[in-house]
């Protein structure tokens, strides 16, 4: 459950990413009152950690998101 939190995180922190490169808009920022504003830094960091999470997303093995689907096919 940990894992799809992070990813999920992790996508809205990409697109935002995305918003700041491609149009100088920086979505979060816009919400909560500008980028040094308590919340936005709070976000971004709780973004950062979700990257740090997922860097363990590459040491797993067969551990990732439909292994139940693995598992029912190897019942049968």
């Amino acid at each position: 459950m940990m894992d799809k939190i992070a990813l999920w995180i992790l996508l809205i922190g990409g697109i935002n990413w995305g918003l700041v490169g491609i149009f100088r808009f920086d979505l979060i920022a816009w919400a909560f009152g500008g980028s040094d504003s308590v919340i936005s830094r709070i976000l971004y960091i709780i973004v950062a950690l979700a990257a740090v999470w997922c860097i363990s997303l590459f040491f797993r093995k067969n551990e990732l998101i439909g292994n139940d689907e693995v598992s029912r096919e190897n019942r049968m």
